[in-house]
């Protein structure tokens, strides 16, 4: 065996011993490279500062740079690639101009993979249309079906309301900032009130909507207490 070779082989093994120490292992994919991958960093960081949860909790975040279903894809390939035998996998993707058959065909996906009841389980934390739309309900119960831009707009005047520098995508402490001027708590209730009453349709048809709540949630549990009550 080369040194190269060697070398790998016990990097790989020093990884598969690191994550036979964590309890609980969450692995983030992100359709976008920046903008989702920064809000998810917020919860990472302060689990790590967590003593009672830091060596327990695994949180590998991916950013993918693909739409919808592309990002399912690299999920699976990630999983088999590194040979994962238990956690989550959570795809975080937006609706955005994709057609209907492909957003939707991410959670059918999933639902069929759940089938096989492993100790991988797959989930789809998806947002019609976008991201923003789950930023927005930290401040206000809002339902009107609007795109991205206006969406941005709604967000620049709650920011500015609020004497902070306008929103922007790919803002490195959005998860700082929603925790400490908006309101997670009743972030989580909306949505949650936006799903119950469309129920019975199709992630496409629930417009606007976001299942993001459901990871944050997940998360949230291992927070360091003063941060877990403004979501509980």
């Amino acid at each position: 065996m080369t040194k190269k070779a060697g070398m790998e082989t016990w990097k790989r093994k020093r990884k598969l011993e690191y994550l036979e120490q964590k309890e609980y292992r969450y692995y983030i994919f992100c359709e976008g490279e920046k903008t989702e991958p920064n809000y998810f960093k917020g919860f990472k960081t302060h689990i790590e500062s967590n003593p009672i949860y830091k060596n327990l909790v695994l949180i590998e975040i991916e950013p993918c740079g693909a739409e919808t279903m592309s990002v399912l894809s690299q999920a699976e390939e990630y999983v088999k690639k590194n040979k994962l035998k238990e956690g989550q996998i959570w795809c975080i993707y937006d609706k955005d101009s994709f057609p209907s058959r492909r957003f939707n065909g991410v959670y059918e996906r999933i639902v069929s993979l759940n089938k096989q009841d492993g100790p991988i389980q797959y989930h789809a934390a998806w947002s019609n249309e976008c991201i923003e739309f789950w930023f927005i309900l930290h401040f206000s119960y809002y339902t009107s079906n609007n795109n991205r831009e206006e969406y941005i707009k709604y967000l620049n005047k709650q920011f500015v309301q609020r004497k902070l520098s306008k929103y922007t995508k790919n803002m490195d402490n959005i998860f700082d900032i929603l925790l400490e001027y908006g309101n997670p708590k009743l972030a989580i209730k909306y949505a949650k009130k936006i799903i119950t009453d469309n129920q019975n349709k199709t992630p496409a048809m629930i417009t606007p909507g976001t299942k993001v709540y459901e990871l944050v949630e997940e998360l949230a549990k291992f927070l360091p207490d003063e941060k877990k009550k403004r979501f509980q």
